[in-house]
């Protein structure tokens, strides 16, 4: 009786042995690598290489990260969840509500050098509005270089959160079904009253857990920045790449390492509250 039923199990794990593959390649092990020469340099344990982390440019890089994937997560959560409103307020079948669909689909994936360029060709110090808006108004857009700041990557990454929250929050407001509306409303409840004791309660869950997402997508978020900003590393991933990089200070990839694992732990920690989140919403959407 042992066999067969060891050779179903085997069955049925057989198809997943390439998906743990390639999490073993590209999760696991990267991983490894990156928390053992955190703490490793010239093959001795060290803590000389976090300690580093604790200094005035990491300090202010993992500020601005936070600053920025914060900002970015709260008002691509807002704008988000107000348009998957407004989505599923409208008819199944609806032009527009598939048009809106599809558009949000392939902004939330349109990012990098691409999204970079669009907003250079468009704001930048020679963009197009730029140099129109300067023509007929004499308004300089482009200012001091504010897009190639600080303020620049929240409205870049605001471009892709919005799309995004979109389609993570969606289901969680298809979940709502008419039966607990109708309900309410029999039972003396007004629309406000119906949205603020019922609907909002049942959607925290997903909201939140949809804005940690938008965080953790914004933090570990490269290529964007890496376009707009050339000199300078604001954020922890920049930051990376110029101890990576960097011609002037040579044997910083001990602290590349050591800032990836902060990355890392912070990736982490906000999944993991996310999962819980999830895990809540999960309850009344069966």
């Amino acid at each position: 009786m042992a066999a067969p039923a060891l050779h179903r199990r085997l069955r049925e794990t057989l198809p997943l042995l390439p998906f743990l593959a390639i999490v073993v390649t590209f999760l696991l092990i990267p991983t490894a690598t990156v928390i053992v020469n955190a703490f490793v340099v010239d093959g001795v344990f060290s803590l000389a290489q976090i300690r580093a982390l604790f200094s005035g440019a990491a300090l202010a890089a993992l500020v601005d990260s936070l600053l920025l994937s914060g900002s970015t997560a709260i008002i691509g959560a807002v704008f988000g969840s107000v348009l998957a409103w407004l989505i599923v307020s409208s008819p199944p079948t609806s032009m527009v509500r598939r048009a809106v669909l599809s558009v949000c689909s392939v902004l939330a994936q349109f990012g990098g050098v691409a999204l970079a360029f669009a907003f250079l060709a468009t704001v930048g110090l020679n963009g197009v509005l730029t140099l129109w808006l300067q023509q007929l108004f004499g308004w300089n857009l482009a200012g001091s270089g504010w897009l190639y700041s600080l303020s620049g990557l929240i409205l870049v990454y605001s471009y892709f959160q919005i799309p995004l929250m979109v389609l993570v929050f969606l289901p969680a407001l298809e979940g709502l079904r008419v039966q607990w509306r109708e309900a309410a409303m029999s039972l003396g409840a007004s629309r406000w009253q119906y949205f603020r004791t019922v609907a909002v309660p049942l959607l925290t869950p997903a909201f939140l857990g949809s804005t940690l997402l938008l965080f953790a997508n914004a933090f570990a978020a490269y290529a964007t920045a890496a376009a707009l900003v050339s000199q300078g590393s604001p954020i922890v991933p920049l930051l990376i790449r110029t101890a990576l990089t960097s011609e002037v200070v040579l044997g910083q990839a001990g602290f590349a390492y050591a800032l990836a694992l902060e990355m890392v732990v912070v990736v982490a920690v906000v999944m993991v509250a996310y999962h819980v989140l999830v895990r809540r919403t999960a309850r009344w959407l069966r």
